[in-house]
């Protein structure tokens, strides 16, 4: 339980799917040879000036690492002692992110280049070897106790940096093992995170996905990303189509995806169990030092909310002519197409326009990712697809990979991305590498704050009903995926983790009559709102997050926090903004609850969720009143 924690390797690398929204986006996106201007490819020499530089960096960062070992034992003999075995650790752990943020850029470029990813690999192990390395630390700091670290503080004002992480380790006493445990359970990362690997293998290589054919005639293979891309097609026929072949194929592999998932829950209670949480909740909750509180309100005020949730999907069923029953297939058409382009320098500077509320120092740390080369804008073979933002580079600056398509989605996708990058830029100038990486609670609201910014100038700039119903229905459909629909994985992932923790036996078939019965109560099933086909219990077997232990429940909480701060922002709140501000310079250095109570929103309380809600209701008010006005 290393106490040098590093950006969640970071934010939204979002676990890279491209959740922009919150949504799950892995289509691939199309390909492209033609030329591009350097000023749309990132810069990797501001990292290293080339690969044989980062090879030379890693030999030395891996001896750096080997002689870590030479400060176990150090901890008690003095604020010096203490201050060096620090310096040397935290220095180790910045060169080996470093090393890792350029080989996971160099990998993402193109994929297809087996020398990128074996240096992603070795990159990877690195980072495990050093938390193997620094596994006595913890152990070792907690045997001094609280009264001798704090009169090591007041001797040596150089810890001052390391403040917040020793006295969080101090905190964390009842949960750290000696350091021969510390040691093996450090060790173990490398297996319990093989149902996580075997999972990503099946999923994205070995299943076997069918050939479904178009209405004209041509054919197209039905994996994940031809899910992706035929989901939305106007053609209700080939979306039922569509859906029926697509969890056909997961089915027949429930009981193997059943095994693997039921083996990485295992994982995580026998971690629960040999760190003595109560509950494999609070054990997930316990690094951010969060309060299960925000978990569970947040759970039942979205159910509460369901009957908001339920009007969306009426006022989907009018936008889309349906007669009958609304079908989960009709989730994902667009309400309302739109033939405008949004190139990339378009998405620059309407982004820049809708930041305008957050003030100089923010559009200060913005411009200078744009005048930089800091980003990977266009779709090219191999390039990995989605969207994300890696700024774990502190003496460098964040990068942020894009498929930039020139539509809106991009727009709003672009505008996500440097809501991060400016958050690292805050983050980084105002605190020291020990205290400057932040947690996902946190950086989903800075770039979903970005994206309700720019949907709310897009909505004012609106030149049609049809254009404004179109950025009002996106923004519509964001909040259904990242608010209702990202918690009800949050229910799910908390429902199937306390029947492990109860002996219950798991398989995919129990997995599926849990998620079926989320699925038909988040839909209206029983209400006759949305029919819901018993096939598509499967839905959990698709959804990657569950193998990254509670982490979909941010994306909620997020999103409401944001629609709260930018409401205010917008609207001139001087108050809030700075106060939004200073969260994102405060970067770690203290906890992300309290950190986003400083800014009035308290996500403990049903406050802020129900602000969102508001949110929602007053959006489909707008909507509706254009449609009746349109007869």
């Amino acid at each position: 339980m290393n106490k040098f924690k590093i950006l969640p390797l970071a934010c939204c690398v979002a676990l890279a799917l491209g959740c922009s929204s919150g949504e799950l986006k892995q289509e691939q996106p199309a390909e492209t040879e033609q030329a591009v201007d350097a000023r749309y490819i990132w810069d990797l020499s501001d990292l290293y000036s080339s690969a044989e530089d980062w090879q030379e960096n890693y030999s030395a960062t891996k001896a750096a690492i080997a002689e870590l070992e030479n400060y176990k034992g150090s901890l008690a003999n003095g604020s010096s002692a203490m201050l060096t075995a620090n310096k040397a650790i935290s220095s180790a752990y910045k060169r080996a992110v470093q090393l890792l943020v350029y080989a996971t850029l160099k990998a993402d470029e193109d994929t297809r280049i087996a020398e990128n990813d074996e240096r992603r690999q070795l990159a990877r192990m690195l980072m495990s070897e050093l938390s193997a390395a620094t596994s006595w630390y913890s152990p070792e700091l907690l045997s001094l106790g609280q009264a001798k670290v704090e009169k090591y503080m007041d001797e040596q004002p150089g810890l001052e940096p390391f403040r917040h992480s020793m006295f969080d380790t101090l905190r964390q006493a009842p949960h750290i093992r000696s350091a021969e445990v510390e040691e093996v359970l450090a060790k173990s990362g490398k297996v319990s995170a093989a149902p996580q690997s075997i999972y990503s293998t099946l999923a994205n290589a070995n299943l076997p996905w069918p050939e479904i054919e178009l209405p004209n005639g041509d054919k197209k293979i039905l994996s994940q990303a031809g899910y992706g891309a035929l989901r939305s097609n106007e053609d209700r026929e080939l979306r039922a189509k569509v859906f029926d072949q697509f969890w056909t194929t997961w089915k027949d592999y429930e009981a193997t995806l059943g095994s693997v998932l039921s083996g990485h829950l295992q994982s995580l209670a026998f971690e629960t169990d040999v760190r003595d949480y109560d509950s494999s909740v609070q054990r997930a909750l316990f690094n951010d030092n969060m309060p299960e509180q925000v978990y569970r309100t947040l759970v039942d005020e979205v159910n509460s909310a369901l009957p908001t949730l339920y009007r969306y999907f009426e006022l989907r069923k009018r936008m889309l002519n349906i007669e009958g029953p609304m079908r989960y297939y009709d989730i994902y058409p667009p309400l309302v197409s739109l033939d405008k382009d949004f190139g990339i320098e378009s998405s620059i500077s309407l982004t820049r326009e809708a930041l305008k509320p957050l003030g100089s120092e923010y559009l200060a740390g913005y411009d200078a990712g744009i005048e930089g080369r800091w980003m990977h804008v266009y779709p090219q073979p191999g390039k990995r697809s989605g969207a994300y933002m890696f700024g774990a580079a502190y003496d460098v600056h964040p990068y942020v990979l894009l498929n930039h398509n020139d539509d809106y989605e991009s727009a709003s996708t672009f505008a996500h991305e440097y809501g991060h990058a400016v958050h690292s830029v805050l983050a980084n100038a105002s605190q020291p590498w020990e205290t400057a990486d932040y947690s996902t609670f946190i950086a989903e609201t800075a770039s979903i704050m970005n994206e309700m910014l720019l949907q709310d100038l897009m909505v004012n700039k609106a030149k049609s009903p049809e254009e404004k119903l179109f950025y009002l229905g996106n923004g519509l459909e964001s909040l259904r995926g990242t608010f209702f629909r990202q918690t009800m994985f949050a229910e799910f992932e908390l429902k199937v983790n306390e029947e492990v923790a109860a002996g219950k036996a798991m398989s995919g078939a129990r997995f599926s009559e849990i998620y079926l019965e989320l699925l038909k109560r988040y839909h209206g099933h029983d209400q006759g709102v949305m029919e819901i086909d018993d096939l598509y219990a499967i839905e959990w077997a698709y959804i990657p997050h569950f193998y990254y232990d509670f982490y979909v429940f941010q994306y909620a909480t997020s999103i409401a926090a944001a629609a709260g701060l930018a409401e205010k922002i917008g609207a001139g709140d001087i108050d809030t903004r700075d106060a939004f501000i200073d969260m994102l310079k405060a970067g770690g250095s203290d906890y992300p609850y309290q950190l986003m109570k400083n800014t009035g929103m308290d996500m403990a309380t049903p406050a802020p969720y129900r602000a969102l809600v508001a949110r929602m209701n007053a959006i489909m008010d707008e909507m509706e009143k254009i449609l009746d006005e349109q007869g």
